[in-house]
């Protein structure tokens, strides 16, 4: 086979890695892509079978999520959406930015003081992470009726906050860990104390790691369903746990508004992870380049 053989050959293969790549992507994003039109319809374009891909848009549909207030259970909330959002971004806001906090001091403390079992407490710190949430509802649904924490920002916070802390731990520490120590002590030869270092000789270098962290621990945080649930009230209720109570109202669901809502829904982690994505991909890269 001569070279303009071989190069043809590459270039169709590489053709049919691109189609391939593209019908993939096409089937991944269209329930995306399906919801977003959807928020974008009328009610009865919006119930029309077979899907009707060319449609007149209307903003109606985000102008009921935030003006249109309405009785549970009647496919629309009993109050604004606004509050739902901003209760999302607070609680997974706070609550990410101590996970990281704390998890990052402790695995700091992990990486550069270890213990006798150290592998033991770390893998014990993770099972709690790995442990599926119902398994806990249970009692931590009565801790939080006895404490009177049920329906407040505080609990819900702390809540997340110690569940994301085993991800945020182990993460950091891993950055920690591929870190070059020379530098280290020689800042500490020249009289650096031990926070001295860690701020700032250690912390600088895993900025990238710290932000794949924030945006991971983030999506997990902003998702979650089964503690919103059952565990926030009408003034603390986020916006998964609201969606689901607009859902099997005696009049049916307003899919039009409903997709308005998780339209609205994905765009700040949208944000936050094209903001940070060169952090992001430098971090999920980190030890390999070092390697």
């Amino acid at each position: 086979m001569n070279k303009s053989a071989e190069f043809r050959a590459i270039g169709q293969a590489g053709w049919l890695h691109t189609l391939f790549a593209a019908i993939v992507s096409i089937i991944y994003f269209f329930p995306v892509l399906f919801i977003i039109m959807t928020a974008f319809k009328t009610r009865p374009d919006a119930l029309e079978i077979p899907i009707k891909f060319i449609f007149t848009p209307t903003l109606e549909n985000f102008r009921a999520v935030f003006l249109r207030a309405a009785t549970e259970g009647t496919g629309s909330f009993d109050t604004g959406f606004g509050l739902f959002f901003f209760n999302s971004l607070f609680i997974s806001g706070v609550s990410v930015l101590l996970a990281l906090v704390i998890g990052t001091a402790a695995a700091y403390g992990f990486s550069r003081f270890p213990l006798r079992g150290n592998d033991t407490y770390l893998f014990i710190i993770l099972t709690t992470r790995m442990m599926p949430p119902i398994v806990a509802i249970i009692p931590i649904f009565v801790i939080f009726r006895i404490t009177g924490l049920s329906g407040t920002y505080t609990g819900i916070i702390a809540l997340y906050t110690a569940f994301n802390l085993p991800f945020s731990i182990w993460m950091v520490k891993s950055f920690f860990d591929d870190l070059d120590r020379d530098i280290e002590d020689a800042s500490r030869m020249d009289g650096s104390s031990e926070w001295g270092v860690f701020r700032k000789i250690c912390l600088p270098q895993v900025y990238a790691g710290l932000a794949a962290t924030f945006v991971f621990a983030l999506i997990l945080t902003w998702n979650e369903f089964l503690f919103a649930l059952l565990l926030t009230g009408t003034e603390t209720r986020t916006v998964p746990a609201a969606i689901a109570r607009t859902i099997g109202g005696l009049v049916g669901v307003d899919w039009g508004t409903l997709s308005a809502i998780e339209t609205l829904f994905i765009i700040p982690v949208v944000v936050v992870t094209f903001l940070l994505q060169n952090q992001l991909l430098r971090g999920v890269t980190f030890g390999t380049i070092r390697r």
